[in-house]
C-alpha cells in the first residue's frame, strides 16, 4: 500500500550536493535524502581528480576566475564565477572539518608552504589548486559525508526511491506555483509514495547517460532536469555536454575514466605509432581544456580510422605513478595494462552536463520552494565548457548557499496540506519491457552519432525527428503501464535529449563544447540558450 510522508526538506539525490545541503541544515529539521539506487551510486563517488579552490598563497581569486572565464569560452556568468570562487576556501574547510581525508603535502612543491594538503594542477588551470584524496577524491568525499549523515538523527537516508514527478500547487488546480513535494516509486514495495515537504531540493546529477559512451554511472539520466521542466522551470545551455577526453578503452571496462590529473602530472597523448599530436591542435598541448583535447582525439580517430589513442605516463618513475594514481594503476592492471610500463588506450566519453535548471546564487529555480544544486542546475559557472574540478566545488558552494536560504525562510513557510495519492487505477503490468530496452538503445546511439562531439544541422534535424517519435511512444507506454525505474529513466532521458537537441539547433555558432561544421565561427555577442516550458509564468 502506498505511503504518505512529511518532511521539512526533501532532497532528491544523495551525491555531494544533496548530502552537503542536508548536513548544512539545522538538526531540528526533518530531512529526507532519496537515492534511486545505492546511496553512493551517484557521480560524486566516482570523481577522481579533486576540487578546485584558491588554497595556496601563490594563487589568488582573480587567477581562478580568469581561468574559469577562459575555459567557459565567453559564456560564463562572471557573477556566478566570482561567487563560487570567493566561497571556495570556506567550502573546502567545511569538507576538511567533516573529516574528508585529503592527501597531505609532502613538501615537494614550492609555493605550497602554509597549506597542509597536496595540490595538483589540471588542464586549463594556471596554478596548482586541485585538492584531492589521491586519485579517488569522490569516493573519499562521498564516504565521509554519508558517515556524517548517518550520525544525524534528523536525516533519513532512503535507497531505491525513484522520483517520478514534482507536485505543485498549479498541478493540483491551485492559484500558486509552489512546489509541495514529489511522487516517488519505492522499488522495494513496488508502490508510489507521496512525499510532502516545505522545501524540495533537486540534486540528481547530470544526463550523460543519454550518450552511448559515458564515464558516468548508470543513474545519470537527467531526472531532475526533466522533472523541473515538466513542472514549469526554465532550463539553460543544454547543448554543452562535456566529453571527458580519456575514458579507458577496453571491452570489459565499463565507464572508467582516466583522471585529468594524469595529463596534469605529465601524461602524453599519442597515436598508435607513438607520435604525439596535441601540439598540432593547441600550444598548451595535453594541458589544453577538455573540449579541445576531446575534439583533437575525435579528429585523429576519424582521420586514421583507429579505435582509440593512447595516454602515456610510463616515462615517470613507477613509485610516483603508484603513489599519485593508485586507483588508475590498480584498475588498469585488472585489464592487463601496467601503466608504469605501457600507455593506456583511451577514447572520449560523455562526462558532464554543463547546462541544467536555471537557478540563482541561492539555488532558487522558477518554482517557489524548489531548489536545484550541483550538476542538475545551471548557475552560469561553467559557460560553454567546464573547467576541470570546478564541478565538485559548485556542488558544495551552492549546497551551502541553498541550505542557508532555506533556514532564512523557515518562519514563513508552513507544511503543505495533505496531498492526493498517486492514481494507478488505470494502469496494468507490462509484458513488453523489450520496448523499453530497444528505445533506450536507439536513443543513446542516435545521440552519440548525431549530437556528439562534432555536429551538423542535418544530424540535429534527424535526431530531433527520432526523439519526438520516441517521446510519443514512451508517453503512450507511461500512460498504460505501471512505472518502473527503467521506464522512468527512459522517459527522463528522452525528454532531456529533446531539450539538448533543441538547444543545439538554436546555437548557430561553434563555441566551447558545441562544435558544428555548419557554423564553425563564433558570434560576436554570444548569449545563453534558455528554453521556456509551455505555459511558463515567471515568479
Amino acid at each position: 500500500m502506498s505511503q504518505h510522508y512529511q518532511h521539512d526538506v526533501l532532497v532528491i539525490g544523495s551525491g555531494g550536493a544533496g548530502l552537503s545541503l542536508a548536513l548544512n541544515l539545522p538538526e531540528h529539521l526533518s530531512v529526507a535524502v532519496l537515492s534511486k539506487g545505492e546511496l553512493a551510486g551517484g557521480s560524486t563517488y566516482w570523481a577522481q581528480g579533486g576540487v578546485a579552490a584558491v588554497l595556496d598563497d601563490s594563487d589568488n581569486i582573480e587567477s581562478h576566475v580568469h581561468d574559469t572565464l577562459v575555459a567557459g569560452a565567453g559564456l560564463c556568468r562572471e557573477d556566478a564565477v566570482r561567487f563560487t570562487v570567493e566561497h571556495s576556501r570556506e567550502a573546502i574547510q567545511w569538507l576538511i572539518d567533516q573529516g574528508v581525508p585529503f592527501t597531505r603535502d609532502d613538501g615537494s612543491h614550492d609555493g605550497e608552504r602554509g597549506f597542509a594538503f597536496h595540490l595538483t594542477r589540471e588542464g586549463g588551470h594556471s596554478h596548482r589548486r586541485i585538492i584531492h584524496a589521491a586519485d579517488a577524491t569522490g569516493t573519499a568525499i562521498s564516504t565521509t559525508l554519508l558517515q556524517c549523515a548517518r550520525q544525524r538523527p534528523n536525516i533519513e537516508l532512503l535507497e531505491d526511491r525513484v522520483a517520478i514527478d514534482l507536485i505543485t500547487e498549479h498541478k493540483l488546480g491551485g492559484p500558486g506555483r509552489r512546489c509541495l513535494g514529489a511522487y516517488v516509486l519505492n522499488r522495494r514495495s513496488g508502490q508510489v509514495d507521496t512525499y510532502c515537504a516545505r522545501f524540495v531540493v533537486l540534486a540528481t546529477g547530470g544526463a550523460a547517460k543519454v550518450y552511448l559512451y559515458t564515464s558516468n554511472p548508470d543513474g545519470t539520466c537527467g531526472d531532475g532536469i526533466a522533472m523541473a521542466w515538466r513542472a514549469g522551470c526554465r532550463v539553460g545551455n543544454l547543448e554543452f555536454n562535456q566529453f571527458h577526453p580519456t575514458c579507458l578503452y577496453h571491452p570489459q571496462a565499463k565507464n572508467f575514466l582516466i583522471t585529468e590529473a594524469v595529463r596534469g602530472e605529465g601524461g602524453l597523448l599519442k597515436l598508435p605509432s607513438g607520435e604525439r599530436f596535441m601540439d598540432r591542435f593547441d600550444p598548451r598541448g595535453e594541458l589544453a581544456p577538455r573540449d579541445i583535447v576531446a575534439r583533437a582525439i575525435d579528429h585523429e580517430m576519424k582521420r586514421l580510422g583507429i579505435d582509440c589513442v593512447y595516454l602515456d605516463i610510463s616515462h615517470k618513475p613507477a613509485e610516483f605513478i603508484k603513489a599519485h594514481f593508485p586507483t588508475v594503476y590498480e584498475r588498469c592492471l585488472q585489464y592487463g595494462i601496467d601503466i608504469t610500463r605501457q600507455p593506456i588506450p583511451v577514447v572520449p566519453a560523455a562526462h558532464y552536463t554543463c547546462g541544467g535548471v536555471l537557478v540563482d546564487s541561492r539555488g532558487h529555480t522558477d518554482l517557489p520552494g524548489l531548489y536545484a544544486i550541483g550538476e542538475t542546475s545551471f548557475t552560469g559557472l561553467h559557460g560553454a565548457n567546464r573547467l576541470a574540478s570546478n564541478s565538485l566545488l559548485e556542488c558544495f558552494v551552492y549546497a551551502r548557499a541553498a541550505a542557508a536560504d532555506i533556514v532564512s525562510q523557515l518562519q514563513w513557510v508552513s507544511m503543505p496540506p495533505q496531498l492526493p495519492t498517486w492514481d494507478a487505477s488505470q494502469v496494468t503490468d507490462s509484458d513488453e519491457d523489450v520496448i523499453i530496452a530497444h528505445n533506450w538503445d536507439e536513443l543513446r546511439r542516435f545521440m552519440w552519432d548525431y549530437v556528439g562531439i562534432v555536429r551538423t544541422s542535418k544530424r540535429l534535424q534527424r535526431a530531433q525527428h527520432r526523439v519526438r517519435l520516441l517521446l510519443s511512444e514512451i508517453d503512450e507506454f507511461y500512460s498504460n503501464y505501471k512505472v518502473s525505474r527503467d521506464l522512468l529513466e527512459l522517459r527522463n532521458l528522452a525528454q532531456v535529449a529533446e531539450l539538448m537537441i533543441q538547444s543545439a539547433m538554436l546555437r548557430r555558432e561553434s563555441r566551447g563544447l558545441h562544435y558544428t561544421l555548419d557554423y564553425p565561427g563564433q558570434l560576436a555577442k554570444p548569449g545563453d540558450t534558455i528554453l521556456v516550458p509551455p505555459g511558463f509564468h515567471p515568479a
